[in-house]
């Protein structure tokens, strides 16, 4: 188990055990395979140094902001100063969040961090590191992720390349918003807006791309009307559930 508190570094610290965990791998898998493993717990621990700090409590961001400013060979990244137990709570952010929008990822690459992260849940477990029932939730989602973030990416693609061929007439107008997909029907689907909450729709689409769109996953972009239709306009990215 991990040992640390308010004014120590953990021990071992993630970066060790993600170390650990790559060095466990490497003789078990293919080089082609092991390389798409290294890069995807490459891209968590950027994820992690970036974004876990958040999450900490009072104590915990007293030593993270004490050895995050230090100076030279005192300076400690996130993965450098805490350890494992840190890990599960933030892999939501990191194939929910960071995959979609900091990444630019092909489908490989996207798989890989869901096979990955399935993978490291189950290591950690059996390593006694984190709680076999926290493991096996984590493991779940990035079995999930290895089937939606491809799908998810793809999806993304043929809905830009949709948004920019509808001619608008006031640029700019629109609603811009982080949509959730609340109904599919054939040629069609429905989104509701997370700041107020408004239904949009329905908003036509080809059907080969509304078959490919999931309740509860999201859009990122712009919706306009065009007389009392509802419109695609723009689209970023699209996020799985």
């Amino acid at each position: 188990m991990t040992r640390t508190n308010a004014a120590q570094i953990a021990d071992p610290t993630i970066a060790a055990v993600l170390k650990q965990f790559l060095d466990d791998q490497r003789g078990g898998l293919a080089a082609k395979t092991f390389a798409r493993y290294e890069y995807a717990i490459e891209l968590l621990q950027h994820c992690l140094d970036g974004y876990a700090h958040q999450s900490l409590d009072k104590a915990e961001s007293a030593l993270f902001d004490r050895l995050y400013r230090a100076k030279g060979a005192e300076h400690r990244e996130f993965c450098e100063i805490f350890g494992p137990e840190h890990i599960l709570s933030n892999l939501g952010k990191f194939l929910g969040y960071f995959m979609v929008r900091k990444v630019i990822a092909g489908q490989e690459t996207l798989r890989a961090a869901g096979t990955a992260t399935k993978k490291l849940a189950k290591w950690l477990a059996e390593k006694g590191y984190v709680k076999t029932g926290a493991a096996a939730e984590a493991a779940a989602r990035g079995g999930r992720a290895a089937r939606d973030l491809p799908e998810a990416e793809k999806l993304a693609r043929l809905l830009h390349e949709f948004a920019e061929m509808q001619e608008r007439d006031n640029e700019g107008d629109g609603v811009e918003d982080h949509f959730t997909i609340t109904r599919v029907e054939p040629g069609r689907i429905w989104l509701e807006g997370m700041m107020d909450a408004r239904e949009f729709g329905p908003i036509a689409l080809p059907a080969d791309i509304s078959r490919r769109c999931k309740v509860g996953w999201s859009i990122s972009g712009v919706v306009d009307r065009d007389g009392k239709v509802w419109r695609l306009v723009e689209v970023w990215n699209v996020y799985p559930r």
